[in-house]
């Protein structure tokens, strides 16, 4: 085979393996993102809920001062009875006293029903807390694994690069400034096998005579089609 072709086909396997880890490497933040979705989800329900029992808090702290109004209103309205001079005016301040009582009761229940509301809230934010914690120790754990597995994969792709220097360095440079170009123009695959009379790069037939010349490797050829360049792969 020719040596310059033999180079080419060897680099291309290996900037082939480039391509593909620093695919890899670049898909990393993505698949951390897609991770910490359900974190963000967590962590968005964790804040609801305390939201939730902040307002509710408030509710109670509001009703519970129109509560003390409302007993300081009773307070007062009974002090008068020693004022009343009539039985029309004592039973008048009765009927008044009483309504203040019954809004009163129904303010209690109010109360009642917000304490209830809190400690469901309190409740759910304790399950929202737990789920958001189990939650980022797991990210935690496996962005710690992702950070790992780039540490391995960068190294990897130090070692691949070292080996394609070497390469380089002994192909021509008119035909590695070739390579370089069909590389860029050809989603990086430079170098394909002439299989059949077709070309594996685009698919599309090679002349007959082409292909002839094309098995012997002797020469540095190119598909008529896509300009990649050609070896056939003997398998015998």
């Amino acid at each position: 085979m020719n040596e310059q072709l033999e180079r080419l086909i060897k680099l291309q396997k290996i900037d082939s393996k480039i391509l593909a880890i620093n695919q890899v490497i670049k898909e990393f933040p993505s698949k951390i993102a897609e991770a910490e979705l359900p974190l963000r989800e967590s962590q968005s329900s964790l804040s609801d809920v305390k939201q939730k029992i902040n307002s509710l808090e408030k509710k109670k702290r509001d009703k519970e001062q129109t509560l003390d109004g409302m007993n300081e209103k009773i307070n007062k309205l009974k002090l008068r009875t020693a004022e009343i001079k009539t039985n029309k005016e004592y039973q008048a301040l009765l009927k008044e006293i009483e309504a203040v009582e019954k809004e009163r009761s129904s303010v209690e229940d109010e109360i009642l029903v917000i304490m209830e509301e809190m400690d469901n809230a309190s409740k759910q934010a304790k399950a929202e807390e737990a789920k958001y914690k189990a939650d980022k120790n797991r990210i935690e754990a496996f962005k710690k694994k992702i950070e790992n597995e780039k540490l391995e994969i960068e190294k990897e792709l130090l070692t691949v690069k070292e080996a394609s220097s070497a390469i380089t360095s002994g192909v021509d440079r008119e035909l590695y400034d070739q390579y370089i170009s069909l590389l860029d123009a050809c989603g990086g695959l430079a170098v394909v096998e002439a299989r059949g009379e077709i070309c594996q790069g685009c698919n599309m037939n090679i002349p007959p005579q082409l292909f002839v010349e094309i098995k012997k490797n002797e020469e540095i050829f190119n598909c008529p089609q896509c300009r990649r360049i050609l070896y056939f792969k003997n398998t015998t």
